[in-house]
């Protein structure tokens, strides 16, 4: 019996010791920038912006080039991969006969075009293409 009491102990202290999952999240890149949408895009980009204006809500672009007719051209592609896991142990059992666990995984791919046109340093035309598959 006490063999049973400080192997709980034991197990509660390394449980407390690890990091939770909020603490993990935090930790990464991508929750803390601003996620790019369809509906920032909509919302905040307009004919007549400036190319800083853009800069500051999109950020910088992955392609700069210049289309047939010389316009400057900025280009933002993105793609994002979201995962789900869920996962169950069977608590007290599996300290006394070994874990045993079931999940199930999910995974979904996003893809974000924006492509924006600028004539003399304004916003001239943009147009956008998102997926999710």
């Amino acid at each position: 019996m006490k063999t049973l009491i400080t192997l709980l102990a034991i197990t509660s202290i390394l449980s407390a010791c690890m990091p939770s999952a909020a603490e993990h999240s935090k930790a990464l890149q991508s929750s803390t920038e601003r996620e790019t949408t369809v509906g920032l895009v909509q919302k905040e980009i307009t004919k007549g912006m400036s190319q800083a204006e853009v800069a500051s809500v999109l950020g910088s672009p992955n392609i700069v080039s210049k289309d047939k007719n010389g316009l400057e051209t900025w280009i933002y592609d993105k793609i994002a991969t979201e995962v789900s896991y869920s996962a169950s142990k069977e608590g007290l059992a599996s300290i006394l006969i070994g874990p045993r666990a079931s999940g199930a995984i999910s995974q979904t791919q996003k893809t974000l075009t924006v492509i924006i046109k600028f004539k003399d340093n304004a916003v001239e035309e943009f147009s956008y293409h998102s997926s999710k598959f």
